[in-house]
């Protein structure tokens, strides 16, 4: 892949995780890299592997024709983070965008955890 590909690639990653409000840390660890290792992609000097792309647009909620800047659709997401609520806090827009991908049945587990975690802090004020 040329340069101008890899940096091209590396501006579309990005955009769109600065976009969710994502850490390179919080993408690396979803897209099953090391946080120096996701970096390189971003910065434009490696190019990942086809499984991994396809992770980082699935994490990113970008088709891989934006980020390999093809076609009409380069400049498109396909799943935009909205912004945060009115007075709601970022850390809870990212709680929610990592939530996203879970399963029934350990979202249903996180909300137990949520729970009883919530009514032993309460204990404690």
């Amino acid at each position: 892949m040329d340069e101008k590909l890899r940096h091209a690639l590396g501006s579309a990653a990005r955009a769109a995780r600065l976009r969710l409000g994502l850490t390179q840390a919080e993408v690396a660890r979803k897209v099953r890299l090391k946080s120096g290792v996701y970096g390189r992609v971003e910065r434009g000097a490696m190019v990942p592997s086809v499984p991994t792309l396809r992770r980082i647009c699935e994490t990113l909620g970008i088709s891989s024709d934006a980020l390999l800047s093809l076609g009409a659709q380069a400049h498109e997401t396909t799943a935009p983070a909205p912004p945060p609520a009115a007075g709601e806090h970022p850390e809870l827009s990212r709680i929610i965008h990592i939530l996203h991908g879970w399963p029934p049945e350990r979202l249903a587990l996180l909300r137990k955890l949520l729970e009883t975690a919530d009514s032993q802090l309460s204990d404690v004020s």
